[in-house]
């Protein structure tokens, strides 16, 4: 039995009103919350769960802390840090203010000023020795020895110890960024303070996964603004979410054997970390009876099955390099051992403490390829990467190293750099499944791993995101950073490892208009079964819209979903996942075969952007992209694309050869309305307001275009569930018959103060002479 919740120093749980999730004459009448199973890519951006991390954007309380509790533990008090010396630096960075001045309403990104700040815009860099007077006081805990079962002494020891919290109002009231994300947690936690607490629903293959994050996202938040006002209430509120998910709450919480889904260890791993953050970050407001039943529930429903996860096949995750299981189940493990070391008796957090950091380090810690691409899609290095930094984080703070997390793999760092390349001007590069909702799974590991490998353009780039606010980042951020992450930020990148092998390549770093295109090729097979069959798939952005996307994931719980990776699997009849459903060439309306093994060739001019917001294209700037996925298809004698940006950056070309005994179609899904012209050889595409021209080029005989609604071909095998709807997507076509082509197809957005005159008609010029100059 879960450890009882009600019985000895329970503060009154204030539920509040306006739960949209609650009936008062019913109770509950849907889970809290559903995953969203039907999304269309356009709009979407990043699921709408991160909409829930960031909340309201406005109002909430600068707080301050009580005096008693305003000492650091080597005696240092917030207010005598120098706060006048760090007056003038702290009035020039609150002149400038936050460089993105609002997020994207539609898709969520970061709207930046059309102007140039030599004063600002600088070169990417830390600087202690100018703003020492606004960087964080150096930790009083330095231990000669580190040892992961020697913690500090002084609470909290999770990623934010004391000193931090003495020295954080005073940073708050210096820097825009620090300020601007106190008041958003602030705003965050009083809207979940008034929400019921976070009802158990099993959600299929995800388990009770929603729950756990949630649950950890309103405990980060409401123990914040404790520390923050002191204000007990946060305290009562947070009691209230762990007496639910330890099972005596006002609804039914899981099987009393096992109420944290073990079977599912992510779901354990995220409530053991949730509750590991309430014990830690509140220790000194728990009474003797509720750290005891806080432990209790813990070690029962967390702890202990970790035990049996690393001393059986139920811990198969052990081994798991590739994907995000490692890092997230021995980061929730590591966390709920550090908060109760010393306090607990039963010898379970030593034990954990000896497996699961020696386990991380030879496996999460080496989950990045060696060009720093998170192999299991871009969405899912959220998890992984949260889960990475969260361990690392809390080791540092609770007992004075990372033991090798972070430097082990000597790539590592370059995940920072795959997720800024991988985020274009309206969204993601979002190929293969997205994952369960993100909650408390953000892209604030940048602001970690920024400090902690020396780039200071991975916080500059996420201080800026949808995201940033919440309280990892109040205390990972280094307030000496200054600078543009723009500032000589090349415009393309291109990652090579065999597995995923995909480029990336725009027009701007800063304008949401600006022009994005990300292409892959890779492997069809060791992606975790969240990748698609996919290869040559491609994302297209220009005039603040996604004009080619993707679909994203299929429903978790369709069966079979999740069988294998092999040809003949059922997740290849889901349409989402299968060849059909992807912006590449379809051949004899087959999937790819799995075995594919494509190969890569691309230069770019190496354009970098300035300090400026504002980017003066060259006119010779250009990048390109060829892959020969000949190996990705049955039927066929060869089979290449290329794409390539043309005219200072303003208009992409995709160009295909095919040598094919099978039939042969080109596909790009669209949420834009078609209009194809008569010749059938052109066709305009509308969307949000702005229009996309789209041509082919010396098109072969008979080629026309055509469109569809994304579903299955009537011929197409019946997958084991009726297939999920795509509504809003088109599929612009090109259809021809076995033979040999040659298929160019030319986007020109139609930029405004551009007349059809100013767009160029690129020479054919074959894929394997093309090089920087072979279109002039």
């Amino acid at each position: 039995m879960a450890a009882n919740y009600n019985a000895v120093g329970a503060h009154a749980s204030p539920y509040g009103s306006g739960d949209p999730y609650y009936n008062e004459s019913s109770g509950f009448i849907t889970p809290h919350p559903v995953k969203k199973r039907t999304n269309n890519w356009v709009k979407i951006g990043v699921p709408v769960l991160i909409l829930v991390i960031i909340g309201a954007v406005v109002g909430g309380v600068l707080g301050s802390r009580a005096s008693k509790n305003d000492t650091s533990s080597n005696g240092e008090t917030g207010s005598s840090r120098g706060e006048a010396a760090a007056s003038s630096a702290a009035s020039i960075k609150l002149e400038v203010g936050r460089f993105a001045t609002a997020t994207n309403s539609a898709f969520m990104m970061p709207i930046y000023p059309s102007t140039t700040n030599t004063a600002a815009f600088t070169t990417p860099t830390f600087n202690p020795s100018v703003n020492n007077a606004l960087a964080w006081p150096k930790d009083p805990f330095q231990p000669s020895k580190p040892d992961p079962l020697t913690p500090r002494t002084d609470r909290p020891r999770l990623i934010a110890p004391s000193y931090k919290w003495q020295a954080l109002p005073t940073l708050i009231k210096s820097d825009p960024y620090l300020k601007g994300w106190n008041e958003t947690i602030f705003a965050n936690a009083t809207n979940y303070y008034g929400q019921q607490p976070v009802r158990y629903f099993m959600d299929g293959d995800s388990g009770i996964l929603d729950n756990a994050r949630e649950v950890k996202m309103r405990i980060k938040a409401f123990a914040y603004v404790f520390l923050m006002t002191n204000d007990t209430k946060w305290v009562d509120r947070t009691w209230a979410e762990l007496q639910n998910a330890a099972g005596d709450g006002p609804t039914p919480f899981g099987p009393d054997d096992d109420k944290w889904n073990s079977v599912h260890f992510l779901d354990t791993a995220e409530f053991t970390a949730a509750f590991a953050i309430a014990y830690d970050w509140l220790y000194s407001q728990w009474s003797d009876t509720q750290k005891s039943q806080i432990r209790t529930t813990m070690i029962k429903y967390g702890l202990q099955p970790g035990v049996t996860a690393f001393t059986s096949s139920a811990g198969w995750w052990r081994n798991n390099i590739t994907g995000n299981w490692n890092c997230v189940c021995n980061g929730g493990l590591t966390l709920g051992s550090l908060a109760i070391l010393g306090d607990d008796n039963t010898g379970i957090a030593e034990q954990l403490l000896g497996l699961t950091v020696p386990n991380a380090k030879e496996n999460c810690a080496r989950a990045t390829v060696d060009d720093g691409t998170w192999a299991e899609t871009a969405n899912y290095w959220y998890f992984g990467s949260t889960g990475h930094a969260e361990m690392s984080s809390a080791l540092l703070t609770a007992t004075g190293s990372h033991y090798g997390l972070l430097d082990v793999n000597p790539n590592f760092f370059k995940t920072g750099v795959y997720h800024m390349y991988a985020t274009g001007a309206t969204s993601l590069f979002d190929y293969g499944d997205h994952g369960p909702n993100k909650f408390s799974s953000t892209a604030n590991s940048l602001i970690l791993y920024a400090d902690q490998y020396n780039h200071p353009e991975f916080a500059l780039f996420q201080r800026e995101q949808h995201d940033a606010a919440e309280p990892w980042s109040m205390f990972w951020y280094n307030p000496t950073i200054s600078g543009a992450f723009w500032d000589g930020a090349p415009l393309d990148h291109f990652f090579d490892n065999a597995l995923d092998q995909w480029a990336s390549m725009r027009s701007s770093w800063t304008d949401s208009n600006s022009l994005y295109v990300a292409v892959k090729a890779g492997k069809n097979q060791g992606l975790q079964t969240h990748n698609d069959l996919d290869v040559g798939d491609f994302v297209l952005d220009a005039l603040g819209t996604r004009w080619a996307g993707e679909l994203g994931s299929g429903d978790y719980r369709s069966p079979d979903y999740f069988s294998s990776e092999a040809q003949d699997s059922n997740r290849w009849k889901y349409y989402r996942k299968m060849t059909q459903g992807q912006n590449t060439i379809l051949i004899n309306r087959e999937n790819q075969n799995v075995l594919a093994a494509p190969t890569v060739k691309h230069e770019t001019s190496g354009t970098t952007q300035g300090s400026s917001t504002v980017l003066d294209i060259p006119q010779d700037s250009t990048a390109y992209w060829t892959a020969d996925i000949t190996s990705a298809y049955f039927g066929v004698s060869s089979v290449k694309r290329g794409v390539r940006l043309l005219n200072a950056r303003k208009q992409v070309l995709i160009q295909d050869e095919i040598a094919s005994q099978e039939s042969v179609q080109w596909r790009m899904h669209t949420n834009a309305t078609v209009s194809i012209d008569d010749s059938g050889t052109s066709a305009t595409l509308s969307l949000d307001g702005q229009s996309m021209k789209v041509a082919m080029l010396s098109p072969p005989d008979g080629a026309k275009f055509s469109t569809s609604l994304a579903q299955r071909f009537e011929s197409d095998p019946t997958p084991p569930i009726p297939d999920q709807e795509n509504p809003g997507v088109t599929v612009l076509i090109i259809s021809l018959p076995a033979g040999t082509y040659n298929l160019q197809v030319l986007f020109n957005p139609q930029w405004s103060g551009m007349s059809d005159g100013d767009f160029v008609t690129p020479k054919t010029v074959p894929l394997d002479s093309w090089s920087l100059t072979s279109h002039n």
